[in-house]
């Protein structure tokens, strides 16, 4: 199996370098080596700064894409409106597995992340500027550039900078996790949607997008939108950062222009020729077949007209050797143990869709199938973040993509490839997280007792299916987690006591069976009607 991907992997860079410029010189651009490369940057106001971003149509870099210049319009009315002063943020964390964009960033060219920051705080009239970063190296990067332009947290200057620390987890990027975790609160979304720019970091407007976002508007400043446009597409100019990393014999951070053949950037980090699938946007994000990963761009339009997503720039392709929905229930078990914990359609959704697409795997048949698409439905849209509906996503993207290896293991119980685990996942501590992931046990049928009355597929028909000859067939698979409650009524209300829930040895939810007929007291139908209790319906 692959390792976890290195904080700073191999960079390479097609066409002209811009935020890349000078990596070939040394390892970290410190601030004389980043001014030598660079050059200086001069302040704007915030109109003509606003208006820069919008004529370059710098966007987001973190996944969501938002338009920068109405970001910081937002920010700057809001704070004009309220008679106070905003705070600027660079989000940095990147607890993602397969992602490192930002962190090659932070690592090796932190000033051009500060320009950027700083910019839009002096035209804002910022006296507080957060970087937020998820790694060790990250965080010592940073504080020798604050250190190296002499800023600091120390009362009595015109701008307070500080850095603080994000945990290395999914959750922990999304803005809302962002500002709670600099207030001195958990890194974990707060369960309601606040708009940062109307009321963030202290209930102050706050301007927090993504540390590539900031070092892409200082390049713009510094070379003016007309240059800036002239490379990349014309609707989506510039260059994109991305993190190449799966069935590739090279994981590398590449910087390429808008436009350039996603083929090519496959070729230069060594994927295969035509791999099974290419997952575009992170766990996240969705996947493309052969076909569309050879016809697509690098582009936002482009990865969404083929079925794909750019999101942060991670790409991930897959070999002809791996099983793919073995590799995506591998991320699918990781993206349960990512819960936040505070809502059921994370918490209990996501460990029963992880639950679920194993059940499909090992033969559940098309019960499985149908049983899994009903959680992931159940999942989408009703979470206190954008977790559940990311991994939905993802879920009902792998689904989409590969539907010969899903009729294989639908159909025929497999497809016959092992899993060889080339998508990457954190190293120490996450087979821990993933055992957690509770098992809902499996349904059996002692047939010498059943006679057929069927009640248990009209209390649970995504595990059970009627036969021709009237008697009940169940799912070969385990029981998801969210059918757990429906299949322990089943158990109990079966007339005959011919069903039981045998529960797996390392599963944490009780064993419910049905008594066996020695177990029951002497007696007819009365004695059997006190023996099943007041679960009988």
């Amino acid at each position: 199996m692959n390792a976890p991907l290195p904080d700073v992997p191999e960079v390479r860079v097609v066409g002209l370098p811009q935020l890349t410029q000078g990596f070939d010189l040394v390892e970290r651009l410190d601030l004389p080596m980043h001014l030598k490369v660079h050059g200086p940057l001069e302040a704007m106001t915030g109109e003509r700064l606003a208006q820069l971003a919008e004529n370059i149509s710098l966007t987001g870099r973190g996944g969501a894409g938002f338009p920068f210049h109405r970001k910081l319009r937002a920010v700057a009315k809001s704070a004009i409106r309220r008679g106070v002063r905003p705070v600027v943020v660079v989000n940095g964390s990147e607890g993602e597995p397969p992602c490192r964009k930002d962190t090659v960033m932070l690592n090796r060219a932190p000033h051009l992340i500060l320009d950027g920051a700083l910019l839009a705080a002096e035209a804002l009239g910022a006296r507080t500027l957060i970087i937020a970063v998820t790694r060790n190296s990250t965080e010592v990067s940073i504080r020798a550039a604050l250190a190296e332009r002499g800023l600091s947290d120390r009362r009595g200057q015109a701008l307070r900078a500080k850095v603080v620390r994000t945990p290395e987890r999914m959750v922990s990027g999304e803005a809302s996790s962002v500002i709670r975790a600099i207030g001195g609160g958990p890194a974990k979304p707060p369960g309601r949607r606040e708009r940062a720019a109307e009321s963030g970091v202290g209930g102050l407007p706050t301007l927090l997008s993504n540390a590539e976002t900031f070092a892409q508007l200082a390049v713009g400043a510094r070379i003016g939108a007309r240059r800036y446009t002239h490379t990349g597409l014309e609707d989506e100019p510039g260059t994109v950062m991305l993190t190449l990393s799966g069935a590739v014999a090279r994981p590398m951070v590449i910087e390429a222009p808008t436009g350039v053949p996603l083929r090519y950037i496959l070729q230069m980090a060594g994927a295969p020729p035509m791999p099974q699938g290419v997952l575009t946007g992170g766990y996240h994000g969705d996947w493309m077949d052969a076909v569309s990963a050879h016809e697509a761009v690098i582009s936002k339009k482009s990865f969404k007209s083929l079925g794909g997503a750019l999101g942060a720039g991670a790409i991930l392709p897959i070999g002809p050797e791996t099983c793919p929905l073995g590799e995506a229930l591998r991320v699918a078990n990781w993206l349960a143990a990512e819960s936040a914990g505070q809502c059921g359609p994370c918490k209990l959704g996501l460990p029963a869709a992880a639950g679920g697409l194993s059940d499909v795997i090992n033969g559940g048949g098309q019960a499985s199938l149908e049983a899994l698409r009903a959680v992931i439905q159940a999942v989408k849209a009703r979470g206190a973040c954008q977790h559940p509906d990311g991994s939905a996503r993802f879920f009902n993207s792998t689904l989409a993509a590969f539907t010969d290896d899903l009729a294989a293991h639908v159909l025929n119980g497999g497809c016959g490839r092992e899993t060889t685990g080339v998508l990457p996942l954190p190293g120490e501590g996450y087979q821990d997280l993933v055992e957690s992931i509770p098992s809902g046990g499996k349904l059996a049928i002692d047939w010498t007792l059943c006679e057929g009355h069927g009640l248990c597929a009209d209390i649970l028909p995504e595990l059970f299916r009627m036969s021709p000859d009237g008697f009940p067939t169940p799912a070969k698979a385990d029981v998801p987690m969210h059918l757990q409650g429906a299949a322990q009524r089943a158990v109990r209300r079966c007339p005959q006591l011919a069903l039981r829930l045998e529960q797996a040895p390392s599963a944490q939810p009780r064993v419910e069976k049905a008594p066996s007929r020695a177990a029951l007291p002497p007696g007819g139908g009365g004695s059997r009607r006190k023996a099943l209790g007041p679960g009988r319906g």
